[in-house]
């Protein structure tokens, strides 16, 4: 799996003009499972993610996690992550997992945030989306597990 992780002031994904997905204070995470992924790495992730330190203790420290400063987070799908740009100029997504595996993963990855009391907010699967955020830092990791 890989992510790309935001700090937002906040965030919102649009399809077809309809604001689906909005968020406060948080995370933006874009979200791609690899074709080789296992279902053991969708927890992985998650706790990755809600566990890393980037957001601002009292004395201005990147220290606190999500979970302790009680932020959002949007999920969106992004399967480009595993674009392949080594041969020519098209990127090749072969080591994206098609969506009868994606789909799921990225369902259960979903699922178990929330069932850790964080408020998430998602897109739409396979849709085409408009992301806006307002980027906080600008704080962009990437992770991959």
């Amino acid at each position: 799996m890989r992510a790309v992780v935001q700090r937002v002031k906040k965030s919102c994904v649009r399809t077809r003009g309809k604001a689906i997905g909005e968020i406060g204070a948080g995370l933006l995470v874009f979200l791609a499972v690899h074709v080789d992924d296992t279902e053991d790495m969708i927890k992985k992730m998650a706790d990755k993610i809600m566990n890393l330190r980037i957001f601002d203790d009292e004395n201005g420290v990147m220290n606190k996690s999500i979970k302790d400063s009680g932020g959002e987070i949007l999920v969106v799908s992004q399967f480009t992550l595993y674009g392949d740009t080594n041969k020519g100029n098209r990127p090749s997504y072969i080591k994206s997992a098609r969506p009868d595996k994606a789909i799921p993963f990225y369902d259960n990855f979903v699922k178990y945030i929330k069932e850790q009391g964080i408020k998430t907010e998602t897109g739409v699967f396979g849709a085409m989306m408009e992301v806006s955020l307002v980027n906080d830092g600008p704080v962009t990791i990437i992770i991959d597990i």
